[in-house]
């Protein structure tokens, strides 16, 4: 294993933890990129690689497609292997297992809504990831069933049960942090990145760029449910074109009655039309058959995806259509397939932005919007095809 990078945030954590039984648990909230995650992570690794004890750590958050795009990745990228054909890795328990000299130490990747599996066994050390996206009575179930120690983090977008039942409490430590405590890690772009939302987006940078707590104001959908798979029906996408700066989203729907069902395809950076065109291959889309709409602003685009075989129609756009789109949508029951890791975390955090006086605009957060447009792109193009004299004002 590589010399691994630490940061303070990997310090705090060890301090609390080693100063059980008196510390309890440790609390981290803190912005984007400020290693939470990673930090803890590469502490649980080094806790069961030395313990001399039988040792059972539990690693969850909301479902295992989410595990499996972080926690998981992230776990796998700080040892420095592989999961595919790891004689130390199951991938169906999704439990890795370091024990050794006769001593049983096993981390475990468990979904919180899996309750059979979450809440049915006992641990020493348990980690909720994305606390805020959790219910508190699972989490006390898994907490009330760890001996030693138990680690939370979150991005603070509200208010939620850690700051009323766990914050401020002598037997949690709480551990502030903000990209700055890991900068000496990162490259100088996602630093920039992060603060040319200093001042477009005051709500965000309070967030995710001071780790402090935010207002979840002006929420555009603020109403969605998780499934497990998309229901049978008359499938079609919605496509937003990205590259450089932004990500490609392509979003699979299905409309059953007044519910919208939709799953995130494709949501990646720097696609050329003829990597997206792969993309779109690989996932299984049929050229000339699937209906594919998409951003209008992007013509050449849609022809050299149409000149490739795919049936790509431009949404309509005109004056008020952004937010015809919005409330059209806002008509439906909306629900993501919980493999949607991207979108998901996009709609929790798709706004309106305020303006100075904190009066919410029409404006949008660009930052949370490419599975959101295109969602709205596939629903909006589906509708107005069936109901061709649709006009926006």
């Amino acid at each position: 294993m590589e010399q691994q990078k630490l940061t303070t945030v990997y310090r705090r954590n060890a301090e609390a933890y080693m100063s059980r039984p008196a510390i309890r648990r440790a609390l981290n909230e803190g912005g984007t990129s400020s290693s939470k995650t990673v930090s803890i992570l590469q502490l649980l690794d080094q806790i069961a690689r030395h313990s001399k004890r039988d040792m059972i750590i539990t690693v969850s958050s909301e479902s295992m497609p989410h595990l499996k795009r972080g926690c998981i990745r992230d776990f796998f990228g700080i040892i420095g292997e592989s999961a595919q054909l790891n004689p130390n890795y199951s991938q169906t328990e999704h439990i890795y297992d370091y024990t050794a000299r006769g001593v049983k130490k096993q981390l475990e990747f468990v979904a919180i809504d899996e309750p059979s599996k979450a809440r049915g066994g006992r641990r020493q050390i348990y980690f909720l990831n994305e606390a805020n996206n959790n219910p508190y009575d699972a989490f006390k179930e898994m907490d009330i069933r760890t001996e030693l120690f138990t680690f939370l983090d979150w991005n603070p977008t509200s208010s939620f049960w850690a700051h009323e039942h766990l914050k401020g409490k002598p037997e949690n430590a709480y551990i502030h942090s903000t990209y700055k405590d890991s900068g000496w890690v990162l490259p100088q772009a996602v630093i920039d990145n992060i603060e040319s939302n200093r001042l477009t987006d005051p709500n965000w940078w309070n967030v995710y760029g001071l780790g402090l707590l935010g207002k979840v104001e002006g929420l555009v959908y603020p109403f969605f449910e998780q499934v497990e798979t998309l229901p049978t029906g008359d499938y079609f996408y919605g496509l937003d074109f990205g590259f450089a700066g932004d990500e490609a989203a392509l979003v699979k729907n299905v409309i059953i009655d007044k519910s919208l069902y939709s799953q995130q395809v494709i949501y990646s950076k720097g696609l050329t039309n003829q990597d997206l065109s792969a993309e779109m291959e690989r996932a299984g889309l049929r050229k000339g058959y699937d209906e594919i709409f998409a951003d209008s602003a992007e013509p050449k685009s849609i022809e050299e995806l149409c000149r490739d075989g795919w049936n790509v129609k431009p949404c309509p756009k005109g004056d008020g259509s952004v937010e015809f789109g919005h409330q059209k949508l806002l008509q439906y029951k909306q629900h993501w397939t919980s493999d949607s890791v991207d979108c998901i975390k996009e709609q929790r955090n798709f706004r309106y932005i305020l303006d100075k006086n904190n009066e919410i605009t029409q404006k949008t957060t660009h930052q949370w919007s490419h599975g959101m447009d295109a969602r709205r792109y596939g629903v909006i193009g589906k509708i107005s095809v069936a109901i061709p004299e649709v006009r926006f004002i």
